[in-house]
């Protein structure tokens, strides 16, 4: 038998943008339900992305940190050779999100929000039937809102499978693997890959590009490559991956060499997709723009009120654009004058040693004469050298405007540099100017101190270089 539900807001997808957008939309009052039949309250970056992987990334850096002492002695400190037990490790994870998801459901809740789960088709714009395990529900209502989210891209001659994993399965592994190769050197494949050479495995990365992570410009990935290159990583860049078999994956090399690499899991990380398939996009008339759904400032599709949020409304795909976005939205629909028209969007890699990027980069101000580009290191930095984070070649760079002293861009490499990308996104916001970093007092001794120094120094008279 089929239940028939009508409500104010119906939101599709349970990620960071649809309960962000759940949450919102109850706090203002709003009769709202929020359907999830993918990966679970969080979506992709609660359960098997973004929070999963920084729980790996730091287990592997605690490893690292044990091994080193045991190989000589790290600081004064010696240790035991360590030993690691990764299905305890993936427990602890899965502990996290447990515990998260335990959260975001507790909000909904408060919230008033209602949460069924099951998979939603769309009829037509306004009405879709939710398969739940209890049989079906028919929903319509005023507002939609989609949240669908993104799935990882799969090769037709590298299916998903066996020895062939997405990050998804990256995450729960039960053992280390002795060999893992990484098809893509992109930032979800570098930031595993250098989790699994943390914990011991030998990796190889292919990318067809000529370098790593391709979309940043070369001073921000150098360091990143040394680590590779000291670390033992091997790398095929120019390289193509073909088929994988009897433990051999087949690559071509840059040039054009037929290569089999040894393999006990092939990780294959070549991009993300919107996820537009199977729920009845087909049948509610909204406009596309190449793969993404089409959207305006206000994150309005084509057909009156629905809206789309997150990775379904194209680049960047990260998990903070979605949860603004849903905020946004939510807003709007309770009346609220509001335009998704951020600055900047800040972005970063959780690589050894992390890369952030907002605003502006070299690549888009080449050959302008009208703007300064202000480099300082941390190796000039008390707190990086006091954490050992000074001596990988890690920097904060400014880019501003020479007439008005502008910021149109801020970019940093190095050790926990992570930390630093809400400052950057927050100047940029503000629309500040080269003398408001100056002039804010920084606290001594931090790695933010770099950040004021690279706009000093953009003002020519840093201190301490």
């Amino acid at each position: 038998m089929t239940q028939t539900l009508k409500t104010k807001v119906l939101i599709i997808g349970a990620g960071t943008g649809g309960y962000v957008a759940g949450i919102r939309c109850g706090q203002l009052g709003l009769d709202t339900v929020l359907v999830d039949g993918g990966d679970g309250l969080g979506g992709t970056c609660l359960n098997v992305g973004c929070i999963p992987s920084k729980a790996i990334i730091h287990a592997a850096g605690k490893f690292e940190t044990v091994a080193r002492a045991a190989g000589g002695g790290t600081l004064g400190i010696t240790a035991a050779a360590p030993a690691i037990d990764l299905s305890q490790t993936v427990e602890w994870k899965d502990g996290i999100v447990r515990k998260l998801n335990g959260g975001v459901a507790a909000l909904l809740k408060k919230a008033k929000v209602k949460v069924i789960k099951g998979w939603a088709k769309f009829e037509d714009a306004k009405t879709c039937v939710v398969k739940t395990d209890d049989g079906e529900i028919r929903i319509t209502a005023e507002h939609v809102i989609l949240a669908t989210g993104s799935e990882p891209v799969e090769l037709p001659f590298l299916p998903f499978g066996g020895d062939v994993i997405s990050s998804t399965e990256a995450l729960s592994l039960s053992e280390v693997p002795k060999r893992l190769v990484v098809v893509g050197g992109g930032y979800i494949g570098l930031e595993l890959g250098i989790a699994y050479r943390k914990l011991g495995a030998e990796v190889a990365i292919v990318e067809m590009a000529e370098r790593i992570l391709p979309l940043y410009d070369k001073a921000l990935t150098d360091p990143v490559a040394k680590w590779l290159e000291k670390h033992g990583v091997e790398l095929h860049l120019g390289a193509r991956a073909g088929g994988f078999g009897d433990g051999k994956l087949s690559i071509t090399t840059k040039d054009g060499e037929p290569l089999q690499l040894d393999a006990d899991k092939v990780l294959v990380t070549v991009g993300r997709r919107p996820r537009t398939q199977g729920w009845g996009l087909e049948n509610m008339g909204v406009a596309m723009a190449g793969p993404f759904v089409k959207i305006d400032p206000r994150c309005a599709t084509s057909m009156k009120n629905v809206w789309a949020v997150g990775d379904l409304t194209g680049e960047p795909m990260l998990a903070h654009k979605g949860s603004a976005q849903g905020e946004v939205v939510a807003e709007i629909i309770a009346g609220h004058d509001r335009v998704f028209d951020p600055v900047t969007i800040a972005a970063v890699c959780f690589t050894e040693p992390e890369i952030v990027s907002a605003g502006l980069g070299p690549n888009e101000v080449a050959g302008r004469d009208d703007v300064i580009q202000s480099v300082f290191p941390f190796a000039a930095i008390g707190r990086a050298l006091a954490i050992e984070a000074g001596e990988d070649g890690g920097f904060v760079r400014v880019i501003a405007s020479k007439t008005d002293h502008r910021i149109l861009g801020i970019q940093a490499v190095g050790q926990h540099v992570s930390e630093l990308s809400n400052s950057f996104a927050q100047m940029l916001e503000m629309g500040a100017v080269l003398e408001d970093v100056a002039g804010t007092i920084h606290v001594h001794p931090t790695l933010g101190e770099a950040f004021h120094e690279a706009s000093l120094r953009a003002l020519g008279h840093a201190i301490h270089i």
